[in-house]
């Protein structure tokens, strides 16, 4: 059972929760307001200049007004980084902090009830449920517990595909599926999108890898080189397909591209894209040891 200092801490953690839900779910992180203007700005077509002046003047009214800037506030994941000196090591105790954050969050932002059973479709109410919100934990050096949240809609996650491709299909057969699945789901996604694209592992790990993806700033590339330029030259691909700005048409697809890595068993060569729309929320919740914290959306989980 935790003592008296785990329960301040357990309530910061519920607090810090609440307070990054809200700021994901109201203000899109500097990077991603960024290309969205980038691409308002290099726009030509009438019809999806429209539409990124409508994504723009929704993101300033949602912050403006401290509302959430989509109807559907998505299904939460978080990635909780725990430092080795954190003085909360039970990982069941760390994730009652978040449900009972999320459970608050639904009520005070507000979000849409969205979690239901998979099968009676019956809806929690809550925005918790068996194995949700979904937490990966990640050991990592420092004594702070850092909380990445994502609350993602399911108009991009419904878009998203796994496979596993034979190694000899290499570079190029990830280049065709990561280009096949933007084209398959044309203007269902809400585009301008970003994908998260993961390589290698097994299929469970591919996937995990393309949401991990997700949390990384669009103006961060990856540090080999050669993904970093294979980054930028799925990108290119991509807005070359035309789809544009809500599936309209355009120049802008896609806002960005970010791929991550696993190596993987001699005979196999799976990958997974993530897809996520327009509205890229994400936001960071540092909690101290003393039960301080901060939200920012500048950091991310390094995996």
């Amino acid at each position: 059972m935790p003592d008296d200092s785990d329960r301040e801490l357990l309530e910061s953690i519920a607090e810090a929760t609440v307070e990054a839900l809200h700021v994901a779910e109201t203000k899109l992180p500097d990077d991603v307001l960024e290309r969205l203007e980038r691409a308002l700005e290099e726009e030509e077509d009438d019809h999806a200049r429209m539409m990124l002046e409508a994504i723009l003047e929704n993101v300033r009214i949602a912050e403006e007004k401290g509302l959430p800037m989509c109807q559907d506030t998505g299904l939460i994941t978080v990635f909780a980084e725990i430092g080795r000196e954190f003085p909360l090591r039970l990982a069941g105790t760390i994730r009652d902090g978040i449900e009972e954050g999320i459970r608050r969050a639904t009520e005070e932002i507000p979000l849409r009830p969205n979690v239901v059973h998979p099968i009676s479709r019956e809806n929690t109410g809550d925005n918790t449920g068996d194995r949700v919100p979904i937490v990966r934990f990640l050991p990592t050096k420092g004594e702070e517990l850092r909380l990445h949240f994502l609350p993602k809609g399911f108009g991009s996650e419904n878009s998203s595909a796994v496979t596993r491709l034979l190694p000899t299909e290499g570079l190029e057969g990830v280049r065709e599926f990561v280009i096949k699945t933007v084209r398959e789901a044309g203007g269902m996604p809400c585009p301008p999108i970003v994908l998260g694209v993961g390589v290698g592992g097994t299929i469970d790990e591919a996937a995990h890898l393309a949401k991990l993806a997700l949390f990384r700033p669009l103006n961060v590339r990856n540090p080999d080189p050669e993904i970093a330029k294979l980054e930028e030259e799925l990108l290119e691909d991509i807005n070359r397909l035309g789809v544009g700005p809500m599936g309209l048409g355009g120049r802008t697809t896609a806002l960005a591209v970010n791929v991550e890595l696993a190596y993987t068993h001699t005979a196999g060569l799976p990958v997974a894209v993530n897809v996520q729309c327009w509205a890229a929320r994400r936001a960071t919740a540092i909690v101290y040891p003393d039960g301080f914290f901060e939200v920012t959306q500048r950091e991310y989980p390094r995996g």
